[in-house]
């Protein structure tokens, strides 16, 4: 659209409201409201201004002034707010040199886009994220200096086959074995159909909607591929639709990726392709029918994994998911079909069209703007330098005997690890100034800072449980 066109669409639809959306530094949507009428053909390049100091890390206090300039391809009406309100996703721009900011992820994401067309390898990398979730019916939890607690709960939680109900119907699937099943088994079914609907009426293509493995209500809810850009606005508001359609019908949804002990996490399966004039690059006579740049594009991830665990799975909850066992792909190999290997090659079908790399290592707390452009980073590394990803692993990666498994490299045991990497193998994220030293250096130091270091230094509830009588 161009701003004349969003003005019209705003009249059109009866808006009185512009809600101004961006995305910030750890990866969370952030708005503010202006009446209709501040907003005219001149908004889309003067934007608004806001205080940044307030935004998780971006400015200290004493440069705090910064422009919100709203992209008019951005804009949808919102399916949530009472009055009529215009959505615009805005742009990050400093008031004096009015350059785009370096630490606004969306920015990078541009970034990334214009990067990939300058290396002449393609014009664009298509992202077709798998986010899983859970739905929970509540939610309870406190972290205090002398007290810590969760408390999580689901009418299809197995826990509570014994729970009076008045009466308890049961039909509450056992851990690990709530992957498609009917209802009444699946209790979320029109919940999950409500949140399919509330996309498509945003524009967002969805393929399908269904249970996931774990019981209390684990989903998924896949939107088809789209350029790089676009995905992780549609990230944004997968989130955004999916949390507020659960929460009007009383419910309460988390991108959490291990809310759960002993069942599955929650991952965000990443496919990645990059096209050319209209071409499939990925598409070849190699290894499950691919081409020897998507084989280099693997070897590109798998080389830099490590590294990317810091953006693709940036919490400390990260890794309860990234162990063995529990379908999560720590071990980095790559197969066509295997599940067990961190790089998958779909075969669902033959069409060159479809061809691409499934990386199974990232989940939902990323930030889809940093997490996706980190992905391709990876991925032009490898074809660039020809980095040869070895041999596919077509066995089950967890039935190997240990003298074998232990010379598969795996994922990083924890976020502090995975940070470590980032700092040590960091310089294929600068090429082409796509991400900057001072973004991953913040990136690290509010990371430690702000997640790292508290959990460490907290009790856990269950080291009562081990070492209270010691």
């Amino acid at each position: 659209m161009k701003p004349k066109d969003v003005l019209n669409f705003a009249k059109e639809n009866g808006a009185k409201i512009v809600d101004i959306r961006f995305m910030d530094f750890p990866g969370v949507w952030q708005h503010f409201s202006v009446p209709i009428k501040e907003l005219d053909e001149s908004s889309f390049e003067e934007g608004f201004g806001f205080d940044a100091s307030s935004i998780r890390g971006w400015q200290p206090i004493n440069a705090s002034d910064m422009l919100v300039v709203p992209d008019p391809d951005t804009a949808k009406m919102d399916p949530f707010f009472a009055d009529p309100t215009l959505v615009l996703i805005g742009n990050i721009i400093d008031p004096i040199t009015h350059e785009p900011y370096s630490r606004d992820p969306r920015n990078i994401a541009r970034k990334a886009e214009k990067y990939l067309k300058s290396t002449g390898i393609g014009d664009t990398v298509f992202i077709g994220p798998e986010a899983e979730f859970f739905i929970f019916d509540s939610v309870r939890f406190a972290s205090e200096r002398n007290a810590a607690f969760y408390e999580l709960d689901s009418i299809e939680g197995t826990w509570n086959t014994g729970r009076e109900e008045s009466p308890n119907l049961g039909y509450k699937p056992r851990l690990k074995e709530a992957y498609f099943p009917v209802p009444p088994t699946d209790k979320f079914q029109d919940l999950r159909s409500e949140m399919l609907l509330t996309l498509q009426t945003l524009g967002i293509d969805v393929e399908c909607q269904h249970h996931e493995v774990a019981t209390a209500g684990q989903a998924e809810i896949d939107m088809r591929f789209k350029p790089l850009l676009q995905m992780a606005d549609q990230l944004a508001w997968f989130k955004y639709v999916l949390k507020n359609v659960a929460y009007r019908r009383n419910h309460t949804v988390t991108f959490m990726p291990k809310p759960l002990y002993g069942d599955n996490g929650s991952g965000m399966h990443t496919h990645v392709s990059i096209w050319k004039n209209n071409t499939p690059l990925f598409a070849g006579d190699k290894y499950a029918g691919v081409s020897q740049d998507a084989l280099y594009a693997i070897g590109g991830i798998l080389k830099h994994c490590k590294a990317l665990c810091a953006l693709t799975n940036p919490t400390t909850n990260s890794y309860k998911r990234l162990v063995p066992g529990y379908e999560a792909p720590v071990n980095l190999a790559y197969s066509s079909r295997n599940r067990s290997a961190a790089i998958r090659i779909p075969m669902y079908s033959s069409s060159p069209k479809a061809k691409r790399i499934e990386f199974r290592t990232p989940d939902p707390s990323s930030n889809g703007y940093l997490a996706f452009s980190a992905i391709m980073m990876a991925v032009l590394d490898g074809i660039q330098n020809k980095i040869d990803p070895g041999n596919p692993m077509d066995k089950n990666i967890y039935d190997l005997p240990p003298e074998e498994l232990a010379e598969i490299p795996t994922a990083p045991g924890s976020l502090s690890e995975a940070l470590q990497a980032l700092k040590e193998d960091s310089a294929f994220l600068l090429k082409g100034d796509v991400f900057t030293q001072d973004v991953l250096d913040k990136w690290i130091e509010y990371k430690m800072e702000n997640e790292v270091d508290p959990v460490n230094l907290r009790p856990h509830p269950h080291e009562f449980m081990l070492y209270f009588d010691i």
